[in-house]
């Protein structure tokens, strides 16, 4: 890789310290057996490490187009297409509807961080991937490969955070090819901004378009977003600084739970892995909302609702996903997923796939 690749750009910089945010209340339960992808007899997604050659330390990219899909299949395939991947790196469940700190600090020590350096390379090209769609992809898995050439070897850790990378590809995948639907990005606050803009814009083709929580229904396919510096508590003090870096995080709703009073939603590097949280919801006229800030003790406060413009919303789109339901036909090291998952489905049970 050439050296003055080794120092990146200014913006690039700017983007990248401000990219990532997690919560500090979460619960991480124990890694599960991971689950391979499925075929694409069974779920037709291209694995992001198709989207790179070569091993870690010599990887490139390989400039491959985005799915183009009608409006209406994309807001199914983006879950499915994030529960495939939140199967492959192990199931991991972050439960955000507790708020004890000091028992979040002791499962944290008993437990770890999640994805271990001993993973590492079976990830290393999904998550350069993930990288490969975002207007800074090739430099980021270059520099990369600088650290990987290092003493920790692929086991070095991502050098720069890939949350939005992963929201990114999901969109890349899911159907949302053109950027005037989704502005791929190094940072979230770089799509949050264009689903703000969206609001109001008859004429826009944003995907998304941006509501304080508890504007509109919550539904699968949407996306919630925090934020740590600054540490924003409406979607209001956000318009306000339009264009301005901003640490923040969002992930994808894949299930709306009324019974429950709750969300369960996929993201990408939570804690260092792509990992489902349980958040906490409020049952309205309008459906659930997350909480507000005046609600909740010790956490982030979800500061925008990202809502999908995209056909009606696939309620049962989390528990009839083709990864759950192969899930519930494995035998042998998943029966432990199976046990961890199965209290987030509506019946309680995973069911096999026909």
């Amino acid at each position: 890789m050439p050296i003055g690749l080794r120092r990146p750009p200014a913006r690039l910089v700017l983007l990248l310290s401000l990219a990532a945010v997690t919560a500090t209340t979460s619960v991480v339960f124990a890694q599960q057996t991971p689950l391979d992808r499925l075929p694409a007899t069974a779920l037709d997604v291209r694995p992001p490490s198709v989207r790179v050659t070569g091993e870690p330390g010599r990887m490139t990219i390989r400039a491959l187009p985005c799915r183009s899909v009608p409006g209406a299949d994309v807001r199914r395939r983006i879950v499915e297409v994030a529960v495939q991947e939140w199967g492959f790196f192990g199931f991991i469940i972050l439960d955000q509807t507790e708020a004890d700190e000091d028992e979040f600090e002791a499962r944290r020590a008993r437990r770890g961080r999640g994805w271990g350096r001993a993973d590492a390379p079976r990830v290393a090209a999904s998550i350069a991937g993930y990288w490969s769609v975002t207007p800074e992809g090739r430099w980021i898995v270059g520099n990369q490969n600088r650290a990987w050439t290092g003493p920790a070897g692929v086991s070095a850790r991502w050098e720069y955070p890939w949350s939005a990378a992963f929201i990114s590809w999901v969109m890349c995948e899911a159907g949302w090819g053109d950027a005037r639907q989704f502005q791929r990005a190094v940072a979230h606050h770089t799509y949050i901004d264009q689903a703000i803009r969206a609001q109001g814009v008859a004429t826009s083709r944003a995907a998304y378009v941006a509501h304080e929580p508890g504007e509109v229904a919550v539904a699968p396919g949407d996306l919630l977003c925090t934020a740590r510096r600054p540490e924003y508590r409406t979607l209001a003090e956000r318009r306000r600084q339009m264009g301005q870096g901003a640490r923040t995080h969002c992930d994808i709703v894949v299930k709306a739970d009324q019974e429950a009073g709750r969300f369960l939603a996929i993201g990408g590097n939570v804690r260092g892995s792509v990992s489902l949280k349980i958040l906490p919801a409020v049952s309205t006229p309008k459906g659930l909302r997350p909480v507000r800030a005046d609600e909740i003790e010790g956490g982030r406060a979800v500061f925008a609702h990202l809502s999908l413009r995209s056909g009606p919303a696939p309620l049962e789109a989390f528990d009839r996903s083709p990864t759950l339901r192969a899930l519930g036909c494995a035998t042998g090291p998943s029966l432990a997923a199976q046990r961890t998952v199965a209290p987030l489905m509506t019946t309680d049970r995973l069911a096999c796939a026909d």
